[in-house]
């Protein structure tokens, strides 16, 4: 899991001017392929993203004016490299829902996540194909969209429980040389009950036994190819 020193907490209020200049489609991805993939200057970033080089400048500009991104340790004294500041962004989802501003960035870092675990299954999926992983991860890795019913305090639990597995095992496998990242993403979506009859506009569950995720939560966490990581706060 994430230390205190490595993760920034964000409030709306008090950060509202860093948290609107987060809120770029462009931007949350930078600052999560600098966050999965370590330091690089603004052309590798451009080539990433299919974007100029002009463009993935200015926009790494705006987020070291907001303290996310800083300059790197330079390999010559030509290019300047770039790294995150930190290694996730939080923010309380109740308090984001408090100004139009932060609940627009709120559903887009969400969007921005699901788009990263698409992202993530097409490379698992060449990755086991290409040999670059093992059969072993074959069994383990994968999706679950479960559908329980639950009260809000149950799905708080459940996310505190997760969080304490996951920073215990990550400790545990820290030092193993056989540990690969692991894209994990946890969503805990309440739904209303639809009216008898009405049009069920949303998938049912396929109840696939896979478990594979991305790097992000809500309270929330601005962190991997989304670079965001939301979290409950979170």
């Amino acid at each position: 899991m994430v230390s205190e020193e490595h993760r920034r907490v964000l409030d709306p209020e008090r950060d509202a001017a860093a948290l609107k200049a987060l809120a770029h489609p462009l931007r949350i991805r930078l600052l999560g392929l600098l966050r999965q993939d370590g330091p690089a200057t603004a052309s590798e970033l451009g080539v990433r993203t299919g974007e100029s080089s002009a463009s993935t400048s200015y926009h790494l500009r705006v987020l070291a004016k907001y303290a996310f991104v800083a300059e790197a340790e330079h390999r010559d004294g030509r290019e300047r490299r770039w790294q995150a500041v930190h290694s996730l962004t939080a923010w309380s989802n109740e308090s984001m829902e408090s100004s139009p501003d932060s609940r627009a960035l709120l559903t887009l870092s969400r969007r921005v996540q699901i788009e990263h675990l698409e992202t993530s299954l097409v490379q698992h999926e060449a990755d086991m194909a290409d040999g670059r992983l093992a059969q072993e991860w074959v069994e383990p890795s994968g999706i679950s969209d479960l559908m329980p019913r639950l009260t809000p305090e149950s799905l708080t639990e459940l996310r505190e429980v997760f969080d304490r597995k996951l920073e215990e095992l990550t400790a545990r496998d820290a030092a193993d040389p056989r540990a690969k990242q692991v894209v994990l993403l946890m969503a805990g979506l309440a739904l209303a009950p639809r009216e008898s009859g009405a049009e069920r506009d949303v998938p049912g569950p396929t109840q696939t036994q896979t478990q594979a995720s991305t790097p992000t939560r809500t309270d929330s966490d601005t962190g991997a190819d989304t670079g965001t990581d939301t979290e409950d706060a979170s």
